[in-house]
């Protein structure tokens, strides 16, 4: 016999058949309407848990974590195909009963109302709850290299004028009358002769001469300059839709 205090306790389970192969995960809980005993459950199989199949209840056990059925994973998912979100039918029990080879008689069975508490259908269950997650954007700066400056020193050559004041001698004859006071250089020679008196001229002429001199220091510098810059994205998160039975619709299920 099934024995277990709190059905909802059940659910997402994992499901182990003959020689502890796992078949799957627990769906939903169904009781015994007259008994309000746990007489099937719901299998979750197939990738991520997709396909959901009907198993019975009369020769399981619970160990506190695993539903254990004496059964193949196989002929569990092979059970006949009946809708998991509502009450099964005399008709579908009938044909639950007939391919599992129960004698019970059949008598509808329901969700159990402990298995209205939700579950992460999408993965693997762990608790009660499912998580939502979403991509945050996180923005940062990195330093790369933009480009190279170079100094580069060449030898350019240039005309230039200066002007240079020169100066050069030029010959002046300058005639004085004999005086009292120049008579007697005027006497100091022959009185008739031949003289030939020459003059020495001279004048500036320009010299061009170079030297080097520093004139500057030229260097490379940078300066940091802040731009604001806008990025944008495509980020996405993950919403979760409640699908809420109608009130009249869990009245016409009780």
């Amino acid at each position: 016999m099934f024995d277990v205090q709190n059905p909802s306790s059940i659910i997402g389970a994992p499901v182990l058949g003959s020689q502890d192969s796992k078949i799957g995960t627990v769906g939903q809980v169904y009781l015994d309407t007259a008994t309000s005993a746990p007489k099937w459950i719901t299998v979750r199989t197939g990738l991520f848990g997709t396909s959901e199949s009907f198993a019975p209840l009369d020769a399981a056990s619970w160990d506190g974590e695993n539903v254990r059925l004496p059964l193949d994973k196989d002929y569990v998912k092979d059970a006949p195909r009946i809708d998991a979100d509502s009450a099964l039918s005399a008709e579908e029990e009938d044909a639950l009963y007939t391919y599992y080879g129960s004698g019970q008689d059949s008598q509808s069975a329901q969700p159990s109302a402990f298995g209205s508490e939700g579950y992460d259908t999408s993965g693997p269950t762990t608790d009660d709850a499912m998580t939502r997650s979403e991509e945050r954007l996180h923005v940062g700066t990195e330093t790369v290299e933009t480009g190279r400056a170079r100094l580069r020193k060449h030898i350019v050559t240039e005309q230039q004028t200066v002007t240079v004041p020169v100066s050069h001698e030029e010959i002046r004859v300058v005639r004085e009358p004999i005086t009292g006071d120049n008579v007697d250089s005027a006497l100091a020679g022959p009185e008739l002769s031949e003289e030939e008196h020459e003059v020495v001229l001279s004048e500036e002429r320009v010299v061009v001469g170079k030297e080097t001199v520093p004139v500057e220091r030229v260097s490379l510098g940078t300066t940091t300059v802040t731009e604001q810059e806008q990025v944008d994205a495509e980020v996405r998160k993950e919403v979760i839709d409640a699908d809420v039975p109608d009130e009249r619709d869990l009245g016409d299920r009780r």
